[in-house]
């Protein structure tokens, strides 16, 4: 049996397991990544990329090209209810594009997940320290004095993968999860599902109808979603195994006429592509970590497909548990910092997959017949607007250090995003002005730790020392309110509530760890944080 010594061995190549291989790279960790399937997704599966994974995008260098292969946004936020696409009670509601939108410098795309992946994958790959191996599967994996010990076949034999941790993204279903006896919770079942992806050349039938998501209550009643927005989409229904309904029941004839009669159309020319039975739930695992293996994406939590935040969110896991396992890894952090990964990560999984809950109990509730269509869509459509579900959680753990503001609550937490700079809270973007042109805080920040300062505060060299007396790579962004420094905006300091003198630490993971709102500048107050986030102390 071959052998193999990696530092992280991530098992799933979905999205989120792509994700954690790429992030592991930014840092500098070997990694290999394995999965079962011979290649990426054929199914669209999730379609919705949240702001918030876009900034990540537009940080690893592929915003363009996610945009591209996606939606024009004009469709991506509209949603239509009615009894057929075609019928006369179809209506349709989008939401506003704002050109200029205050909280990102990007913007939520809708590009289905078969794209997606190839995407990924080709980033992933492309790295230097990682190796991905498609059609590999995990046969049993332990844990050691050391980490990890799993083995891996494939058709060219078996391999043993040493590794100091593993990262478990290998779906709803985890095996990795059950073999740590990591249970489950959340309510039963919501019910089984069927996704019929098929071609039919719905434009000219459609005109202004055109939207990304349609509830329909056709028969069976169900929802049919834009893939491609041209020729590809994607009717999801369900069945009841309690009254003897079946996935075998889907039938190329049943779903044929599935299709047409949510267009209703009796003699749509359709070509059915695939069908996929899924099971939808809204559950979240007891615990993200058992020893040296943390469970993400999937296998960490699952979301209802109402929203598009499954993805989304373990997205977000592989961005806060990379720079972390990076961090112990390269001895600059204790191993108290691991345990901050379900510490932060858990309680926004579970609200994420409540909400989720939540809009899926409006469509079953609409579905049924329980709202009229006017009704329908104004409950669909209101609940497309999420940035504060998406943008203003923040992160309450050990790798925080409080600066002792007031928490923002907003009166709608799910749909308004207040900015700040607040501890915990992702780092809000400002546009800053520059040499060559406009350029967001965001860009600013890179794969290790950032101080953020207004020109002149007197913070360089206290930041420095304290990230030489840390061992850790330190950048530091000076802006200034006039122009004297290479960065400025007459706004930033307030924004970021540092006046004139103050400082702000941001984390590998873009949210803010540390914040002075002013004074003398300590080195001491900017190590201890050090130390505190990093668990070190």
């Amino acid at each position: 049996m071959d052998k193999v010594d990696v530092e992280v061995l991530v098992v799933g190549g979905g999205p989120v397991g792509l994700s954690t291989s790429i992030e592991l790279s930014r840092h500098g960790i070997s990694s290999l990544l394995v999965e079962r399937h011979e290649g990426t997704s054929i199914f669209p599966k999730a379609r919705l990329i949240s702001t918030r994974t876009m900034e990540l995008f537009r940080a690893w260098g592929i915003q363009e090209e996610v945009e591209s292969a996606g939606m024009p946004r004009e469709d991506i936020l509209a949603v239509g209810v009615g009894t057929s696409l075609t019928s006369g009670d179809f209506l349709r509601q989008a939401a506003a594009i704002h050109e200029d939108a205050p909280q990102s410098p990007t913007y939520t795309c809708l590009c289905s997940q078969d794209l997606l992946e190839v995407i990924l994958r080709r980033l992933a790959e492309a790295q230097p320290h990682a190796g991905v191996r498609f059609a590999t599967t995990m046969t049993r994996t332990r844990a050691t004095a050391n980490g990890t010990e799993t083995v891996i076949e494939s058709e060219k034999g078996r391999t043993l993968v040493r590794a100091r941790y593993l990262v478990a993204a290998d779906g709803g279903r985890s095996t990795i999860r059950e073999g740590l006896g990591i249970t489950v919770e959340g309510p039963p079942p919501l019910g089984h599902m069927i996704s019929i992806m098929f071609d039919a050349d719905l434009g000219p039938l459609l005109g202004d109808r055109r939207a990304a998501l349609s509830f329909l209550r056709s028969d069976p009643p169900c929802a049919v979603e834009a893939v491609d927005d041209r020729r590809r989409w994607m009717l999801q229904t369900g069945y009841d195994p309690a009254e003897g309904g079946s996935a075998a029941d889907f039938t190329p004839e049943a779903c044929l006429a599935a299709v047409r009669s949510a267009a209703g159309v009796p003699d749509l020319p359709v070509d059915i592509v695939g069908v996929m039975p899924w099971l939808q739930q809204a559950v979240v695992a007891t615990r993200f970590r058992g020893g040296p293996v943390f469970l993400a994406g999937d296998a960490a939590h699952v979301a209802t497909p109402q929203g598009g935040f499954g993805m989304n969110c373990g997205i977000q896991d592989a961005h806060n548990l990379a720079w972390k396992l990076a961090a112990v890894l390269r001895g600059t952090a204790g191993e108290g910092l691991l345990d901050t990964y379900e510490a932060e990560r858990r309680p926004i999984a579970a609200r994420t997959v409540e909400e989720s809950l939540t809009n899926a109990l409006i469509t079953f509730h609409m579905m049924a017949g329980g709202l009229s269509m006017r009704e329908a869509i104004e409950r669909q459509a209101g609940r497309r607007g999420n940035e504060g579900l998406i943008l203003g959680f923040h992160y309450e753990s050990d790798a925080v250090v409080p600066d002792g503001t007031r928490e923002i609550v907003p009166a709608d937490p799910y749909r308004t995003y207040v900015p700040a700079a607040r501890p915990g809270h992702r780092a809000p973007h400002v546009w800053l002005s520059g040499q060559d042109g406009k350029v967001s805080t965001l860009d600013v920040l890179g794969p290790c730790f950032t101080l953020m300062t207004p020109a002149g505060s007197g913070w360089l060299q206290p930041a420095k020392e304290a990230a030489h007396q840390a061992g850790i790579p330190l950048a530091t962004v000076e802006i200034s309110r006039d122009g004297s420094a290479p960065l400025s905006s007459p706004t930033w300091a307030h924004e970021y509530g540092v006046g004139d003198a103050g400082a702000v630490l941001v984390r590998p993971d873009g949210h803010v760890g540390w914040r002075s709102p002013g004074g003398e500048p300590a080195q001491a107050a900017l190590a201890g944080a050090l130390a505190v986030i990093l668990a070190s102390s």
